[in-house]
């Protein structure tokens, strides 16, 4: 038997090259190996964007066209929307009886986003029930499946962490070794910043679209940020201080390719808007296929909510064996 794997994402609209070499790319080599889990965390969305859910239905859409679109395959992983799996809330509210308080307000993700909160204006008092109580949330939406591994970045590790926590613990409360204490996977993938050296974000205006077009894709590279310090096209490259161009080179780029920017760009032979113009067309090369699936999963949106609904009722079948287990472990009537 497979061992399971379950991870998500929070609903934020169209995905950029940064989802997809940080987490969708590792995601569609793990399809292969485990039952996989993957759900689109709309429920979490609602911790931050509560009042604004006016695109929450189209930006579930579009990370599943993203996701099929990068080669997650409904006939190998169950892809589902979490809060059509309201096993999961109920998981959830026993869970967050057990669970100290302490062991939530110390989540390193928890301080992190509150912290971004209340420095915004107005904001300062909008900590919400929901945010709080995000990690028992999180927790539960891996053991709703009883997931064995968890694939994560190192930054990531102390969530699963506290899941691992919060199953010891029901199993110690209600005597039983039920749920698994699931283990982090971490990702090996590659790391891309924005195009203006600093994280790549949609709210950062600075990101590049898993569905941008050949044409907006070559506009953007064309702002990458490179290295300030030459001012003239001949002049002594240092392709080590290009603070985005050269890093993209060495993700989009084969090694020899890599190289060959190197030697130009130390030797000024290469000009920085040359190079940006080619790094452009390699990025393209290398969406061209999944831009293309993408493109068809538009043309056929009725397919896309087949594979939500049909993903959505296997996860919450499944959902329901672990929950029944749970209710009588619990002694629920």
């Amino acid at each position: 038997m497979k061992q399971k794997i379950m991870s998500g994402m929070r609903p934020t609209g169209k995905l950029h090259l940064g989802h997809y070499l940080g987490v969708i790319d590792n995601w569609v080599k793990l399809q292969d190996e485990y039952d996989c889990y993957f759900s689109v965390a709309d429920w979490h969305a609602l911790t931050t964007k509560y009042d604004k859910t006016e695109n929450l239905r189209q930006d579930i859409i579009d990370v599943v066209m993203d996701w099929l679109a990068c080669g997650i395959d409904p006939e190998k992983a169950t892809i589902y929307v979490q809060s059509l799996v309201p096993e999961t809330a109920e998981l959830h509210i026993y869970l967050s009886m057990i669970t100290p308080q302490n062991w939530v307000e110390r989540d390193p993700t928890l301080k992190d986003m509150a912290k971004i909160l209340k420095s915004k204006e107005g904001m300062a008092s909008q900590i919400n029930y929901g945010l709080m109580g995000y990690p028992v949330l999180m927790t539960a939406d891996i053991l709703t499946f009883n997931a064995d591994l968890v694939p994560v970045g190192i930054d990531q590790v102390a969530h699963v962490e506290l899941t691992r926590d919060i199953a010891r613990r029901f199993n110690n409360v209600y005597n039983t070794d039920f749920f698994v204490e699931p283990q982090p996977k971490l990702n090996n993938c590659s790391l891309i910043c924005g195009l203006d050296g600093n994280k790549m974000g949609k709210s950062f205006n600075n990101d590049i679209k898993i569905s941008d077009t050949e044409e907006i894709t070559a506009k953007k590279v064309m702002t990458a940020i490179t290295d300030r310090s030459r001012l003239r096209k001949d002049d002594l490259g240092h392709p080590d201080e290009c603070e985005v161009a050269f890093k993209y080179w060495k993700i989009f780029g084969e090694e020899a390719e890599v190289e060959k920017v190197r030697c130009e760009c130390e030797k000024g032979q290469r000009g920085c808007a040359d190079c940006k113009r080619q790094l452009g067309a390699k990025i393209n090369e290398r969406m061209k296929e999944i831009r293309e699936r993408r493109r068809y999963y538009e043309e056929h949106p009725e397919l896309v909510e087949k594979i939500i609904r049909e993903g959505s009722e296997k996860a919450r079948a499944d959902a329901q064996k672990i929950l029944e287990k749970v209710r009588k472990l619990v002694r629920m009537y």
